[in-house]
């Protein structure tokens, strides 16, 4: 193996690192969905309140996957 198939191939296995950073966010997303169901669930009255503070949350921790997912893309692409 060459150098360059070397870096080729550290490329992605640093673009595979970089998207471990996928993982909290899927659990984050995972665990607002769990808890907003259950509260609307107890407190249906709360729907609305509890469902827009939900999505909010779920954007927020979707935000990470998304860097991580850029941050991989340029590692792959750019470098």
């Amino acid at each position: 193996m060459d150098s360059e198939q070397f870096v080729h191939a550290m490329r992605f296995i640093g673009a595979g690192l970089a998207m471990l950073g996928a993982i909290g966010a899927g659990v984050g997303v995972g665990i607002a969905a769990s808890g907003g169901v259950q509260a609307m669930g107890r407190n249906p009255d709360a729907t609305p309140t509890i469902q827009t503070n939900m999505i909010l949350g779920m954007a927020f921790a979707e935000a990470v996957a998304i860097y991580a997912l850029a941050v991989a893309l340029i590692i792959v692409f750019a470098a």
